[in-house]
């Protein structure tokens, strides 16, 4: 029996990059198949060509041993191949059931859209995978993982043959990432064959029957994976050891530089407080929707602060702007590098140094020279492999891009910084890199405030774990010793007491 999904030599090549180089994967009936890789491997331009987002240069497609030829994600998805991609593809401001039907819906006579029809299969569509969702209630309102279940059943609707997850928990819970595992395994009970794109080694031996490896967009190998271990994947993938245990602390941590006393920024922040001591990386945990990012968006004058006072190195500190927080020498590292860090269609040198201009009140006025010695430094210090200062940072892997997002706060020298999600959608060897940069910055006496949701690696990193739920300080615990289970039921018991106080 022919393979369900047979890729055969495919390439694909942007301008100064080739993504494929003549890759040849299968996929079986009901498999769940992950594809793994550092950044710029290859893996998500596999599954965009498989999904008719791209054409590949060379070779050919077949589905059930039939070749595809050219395909659009249009006419892919009318064959059975779905694709939920990494950064989401519904639009917020329409219903869950007009964005699984989005250009199909069931229409009466003289065209007209057949909304109850719509919502009635958009709802047992739904029901298959196990949710209970409103088909009417718009998307913009669901939560990361409910937004998940919407994609995977516009791909439902369409006689699904093979389902494409490209980073598909990078923004979910741990109980929201296993039901997305459960609803994954109900699939390929069916037949569905998924190919599973992931950096999270963890999760790919929680859930698939093989892996294929890409580096440098070659096809390194496919195995079972029942007959690897991480550390095997690790060298296939990178071609070396790469060290991401826990490392003792590098020393005494030093004076107070943060101290927090009851910050507010309703509704999100309602009571929350903590210290960070010079050169020390103090971890902030808790599930997605513990207000983490808003209460270090407050600390740092992106959001408005309702209540609470705070000292920056001795001194109060309440800024009005992002611009106060940076001349009193705290820099903050956002977790959506694409739309809130980067501008991708600028260059690495423009990215760089933007921030560094704009507080030395120069805005956004070029100063060449100067610019280029910057970035050339910190392209260098950090390794960021790139053709040129000159490149577009859209054209950067996701590992690269992330450090270009932390040269350009590290150019500001900063005393105190916060780093939102400081690896998401990297790769190991990139992530290993960062958390050499971040334990080298605690060794020169930077105080490091981390938010992180992957639980591994808080107890990689943490000098302290500090631990959030429903807005509020939910505990703290020595980072040597900390266990995933005592992080989790700090973060889950707060969250359900504040529930039943709500509740009453």
């Amino acid at each position: 029996m022919a393979p369900r999904l047979l890729v055969q030599g495919l390439s694909k090549s942007f301008p100064g990059v080739r993504a494929l180089d003549d890759v040849t994967i299968e996929v079986a009936r009901g498999e769940i198949h992950a594809l793994l890789g550092e950044n710029g491997a290859g893996k998500s331009t596999l599954g965009k060509i498989v999904g008719g987002v791209y054409r590949a240069d060379a070779g050919t497609v077949a589905l059930d041993g039939r070749p595809l030829g050219a395909l659009d994600e249009r006419e892919a998805g009318r064959l059975g191949i779905g694709i939920v991609h990494q950064e989401g593809s519904l639009v917020g401001q329409l219903s869950v059931a007009e964005n699984v039907f989005a250009g199909r819906q069931p229409t009466r006579a003289l065209g007209r859209i057949d909304r109850r029809a719509m919502n009635d299969r958009a709802s047992a569509l739904i029901a298959r995978l196990g949710v209970a969702l409103d088909p009417r209630a718009r998307v913009d309102g669901l939560s990361s993982a409910e937004a998940q279940v919407v994609e995977i059943a516009k791909c439902l609707s369409q006689d699904l043959k093979v389902l494409i997850l490209d980073e598909p928990t990078a923004a979910l819970t741990l109980n929201e990432s296993e039901r997305l595992f459960d609803i994954v395994r109900a699939l390929a009970r069916d037949g569905v064959s998924v190919i599973y794109v992931s950096h999270r080694l963890a999760e790919i031996f929680a859930l698939c029957h093989r892996v294929s490896v890409l580096k440098d967009g070659r096809h390194v190998g496919t195995r079972d994976v029942s007959a690897v271990t991480p550390a095997d994947l690790i060298r296939m993938m990178v071609g070396r050891e790469v060290l991401l245990a826990r490392q003792a602390a590098s020393g005494t941590p030093g004076a107070v530089a943060l101290e927090a006393r009851g910050i507010e920024s309703l509704p999100q922040v309602r009571d929350m407080s903590l210290t960070v001591r010079e050169g020390e990386i103090v971890c902030l945990a808790g599930l997605i929707g513990a207000g983490r990012s808003e209460f270090c968006e407050a600390l740092f004058g992106l959001r408005r602060r309702t209540g609470g006072e705070a000292r920056l190195f001795g001194r109060p500190f309440a800024p009005a702007a992002p611009i106060e927080a940076i001349r009193a020498g705290l820099g903050m590292v956002p977790e959506d590098r694409k739309h809130a860090g980067l501008f991708l269609d600028s260059s690495v040198r423009d990215n760089v140094t933007v921030a560094l201009r704009r507080a030395a009140g120069g805005g956004l006025l070029h100063r060449p020279a100067e610019d280029a010695a910057v970035a050339r430094r910190f392209i260098e210090a950090l390794g960021i492999a790139t053709p040129s200062d000159a490149q577009a940072v859209g054209n950067l892997s996701g590992g690269n891009q992330q450090k270009v997002l932390l040269a350009k706060w590290l150019a500001l020298d900063p005393r105190l910084l916060i780093v939102d999600e400081p690896t998401r959608g990297v790769d190991v060897g990139a992530r290993a890199e960062i958390y050499r940069l971040l334990r080298d910055l605690a060794a020169r006496g930077v105080a490091l405030l981390v938010v992180s949701s992957d639980l591994p690696e808080v107890l990689t990193l943490a000098d302290r774990v500090v631990v959030m739920a429903d807005g509020r300080l939910a505990g703290e615990m020595p980072g040597e010793g900390a266990t995933e289970e005592a992080i989790l039921q700090l973060a889950t018991r707060h969250t359900a007491v504040a529930t039943l106080g709500e509740a009453a």
